[in-house]
């Protein structure tokens, strides 16, 4: 069943320009269906084939995490879920991802209207070279925002647990700031355009232990609105964080000298990490290979 939310559809042309005034949020409420479908998903570059035979449902509201060893495919598999990959010449993806009831690569459907719907936050930092305020307000204002810009920055940098920190501070550049308070600072930026789904490619990898530790709580603390999907080389951190873990490996066909990744298993996390399935998983998870 379609999901009540607005369309990924690149809008109509005869549409109504939006009063002016405040924009009502969007209320988020605990949903038990899931955000994303993905049937048979594949992407491939050229000849190559990156992933394939990905079926899996996400929940709504929960941290699902992708786990695996390098080159399984786990990073240019969540850059399908809001078309980055689209930017990558030679990129395709086959199968379907549907996001609330409709497929993201199906015709008429707006690609940075995706980007909007479902942020992303990259492995290093990305500040832009702009102030603090600015970095947040970017993505409002580039959508038109009609509502107390002030305001959305203030919330946005509150929900990032950043606000105390730099409340003083809005007009220094981003770059000024810790490496992990660039990395709140770019999820108060992908917040701030009220997502519903936010990626996340391994948040923490150039982090130190403390400010690891500060997004982990903040990731917890973001799945009461926001779904979340994390790629971590960390096995530890998906344990401690995730509710659902996907185990993807790499398939090796021999003959053809071809490398493709694939979805081993996928459950809640303490069933991953407790009782898994697949010996596979649990010859990674133990640390024999990866």
């Amino acid at each position: 069943m379609k999901q009540d939310v607005e369309s990924v559809r690149a809008p109509s042309q005869s549409q109504p320009a939006p009063a002016g005034g405040p924009e009502p949020a969007r209320e988020k409420k605990k949903d038990p269906t899931a955000v994303f479908e993905l049937r048979e998903a594949a992407v491939k570059y050229g000849s190559f084939t990156a992933v394939s035979g990905i079926t899996m449902e996400i929940p709504r509201q929960e941290i699902t995490a992708f786990i695996g060893p390098s080159g399984c495919g786990k990073s240019t598999l969540l850059r399908s879920f809001n078309r980055m990959n689209d930017l990558v010449a030679g990129a395709r993806v086959e199968g379907e991802f549907i996001y609330n009831g409709e497929n993201i690569y199906g015709p008429g459907i707006d690609p940075v209207e995706v980007r909007r719907r479902i942020g992303m936050v990259f492995q290093k930092p990305n500040p832009f070279p702009k102030s603090i305020y600015d970095n947040v307000a970017f993505g409002p204002r580039l959508n038109g925002h009609r509502g107390n810009l002030d305001e959305l920055v203030e919330t946005s940098l509150r929900k990032a647990f950043l606000w105390d920190e730099v409340k003083d501070k809005l007009k220094d550049s981003g770059f000024s700031l810790s490496g992990g308070q660039q990395q709140r600072l770019c999820i108060a930026r992908a917040i701030a355009v009220d997502p519903d789904v936010i990626l996340m490619d391994e948040p923490c990898s150039a982090l130190d232990p403390i400010a690891t530790l500060r997004i982990e709580d903040l990731m917890r603390e973001m799945r009461e609105e926001y779904t979340l999907i994390i790629v971590t080389h960390n096995m530890q951190q998906a344990a401690r964080i995730s509710d659902r873990t996907a185990f993807l490996t790499v398939d090796i066909d021999d003959e053809a000298g071809e490398r493709t990744g694939a979805l081993v298993e996928y459950d809640e996390t303490r069933t991953i990490f407790n009782n898994a399935s697949d010996q596979r998983t649990e010859d990674y998870i133990s640390g024999r290979f990866g």
